[in-house]
C-alpha cells in the first residue's frame, strides 16, 4: 500500500477524531449491541493468543478507545498497559471505567497518534489494537510505528473486522453492514455519518492476505491470521525479529 499524501492523512485523522468524540457516549453500548456481544468473546480469544507467549508483559494498546481491550488484557498480569487514542472523549470514558475497576495503577490512557507513538523504541513486549487499524490515516505507517516500539521478539496483535467469503456468512455480513448497522447506529448515537463511515471503512480495509502483506511490509515476521465467526473478524499476529 502506498503512503497517502500528508494533507489527506491529516484530513482523515481530524474527521475520525471528531467522529469518535461525537459517539463516545454511546460507543460501548453500540459495540456490544451491534455485535450481539460477540466482540467480548473476540477480545478474550485475542488475549488468549498473547497468553501463550508472554507472562507479565508491558503492553501498548493503540487506538484504545474506551479501553476494553486493555481491560481484557489484565488477564495477562501485565507489568503495565499504556493505551493511546486521538479521541479525548473516548479516553475520558475509558479512564472512568478503569478507575471504577481499580486498575488505574496498571493501565494508563493518554492522548496519542498511531503514526507518532509517544514512546521510545524497543520498550514494549506487545503492541495491540482492536478495531482501530482501519481508522488509521496511514495503516502502514501506524504498523511501522508499532514495530518500532516493540522489543526484539515482541509481538503485534491486531483484532479487526474482515470480509467473509463463504456462505452464509458473506451475504449476511454484507446485508448487516450495509443496512442494519448504519440504521441502528444512527438511531442510538444520533450521529448521521459515524455509522455510515464504519461499514465503509470495513469494506475498504485491506484484510486477510492483504493485511498479512502489510504486516510484512511493516517489518514483522511469522505473520499469522486466525479467522473468527466464519471470517467476520480476524486476529492477526506477527513477531519483531531484529536483524542487528
Amino acid at each position: 500500500m502506498e503512503n497517502q499524501p500528508a494533507n489527506l492523512n491529516e484530513g482523515k485523522k481530524a474527521a475520525v477524531e471528531s467522529m469518535f468524540d461525537s459517539i463516545a457516549w454511546r460507543y460501548d453500548f453500540l459495540n456490544h449491541f451491534l455485535s450481539f456481544n460477540i466482540d467480548r468473546l473476540w477480545r478474550r480469544k485475542a488475549i488468549k493468543i498473547l497468553s501463550k507467549s508472554f507472562k507479565s508483559p508491558r503492553i501498548l494498546d493503540v487506538a484504545t478507545g474506551t479501553g476494553d481491550l486493555a481491560i481484557a488484557a489484565m488477564k495477562l498480569n501485565p507489568s503495565k498497559i499504556s493505551g493511546i487514542d486521538i479521541s479525548v472523549k473516548m479516553l475520558e470514558i475509558g479512564k472512568e471505567k478503569i478507575k471504577k475497576k481499580g486498575l488505574s495503577e496498571k493501565i494508563e490512557l493518554i492522548e496519542g497518534d498511531s503514526e507518532k507513538i509517544p514512546f521510545d523504541a524497543n520498550i514494549f513486549d506487545v503492541a495491540m489494537a482492536a478495531f482501530g487499524v482501519r481508522n488509521f490515516s496511514d495503516p502502514l505507517k501506524g504498523l511501522m510505528e508499532m514495530h518500532r516500539v516493540i522489543q526484539n521478539k515482541g509481538m503485534i496483535m491486531i483484532l479487526e473486522f474482515s470480509k467473509p467469503s463463504v456462505f452464509p456468512f458473506k451475504p449476511l455480513y454484507n446485508f448487516y453492514f450495509k443496512n442494519i448497522l448504519p440504521l441502528f447506529g444512527r438511531i442510538f448515537s444520533r450521529d448521521k455519518t459515524a455509522y455510515r463511515y464504519l461499514p465503509d471503512s470495513v469494506m475498504k480495509f485491506p484484510d486477510n492476505e492483504e493485511f498479512l502483506k502489510l504486516l510484512v511490509q511493516a517489518g514483522f515476521s511469522q505473520t499469522y491470521q486466525k479467522k473468527l465467526t466464519g471470517g467476520v473478524a480476524s486476529i492477526y499476529t506477527g513477531i519483531k525479529l531484529s536483524t542487528q
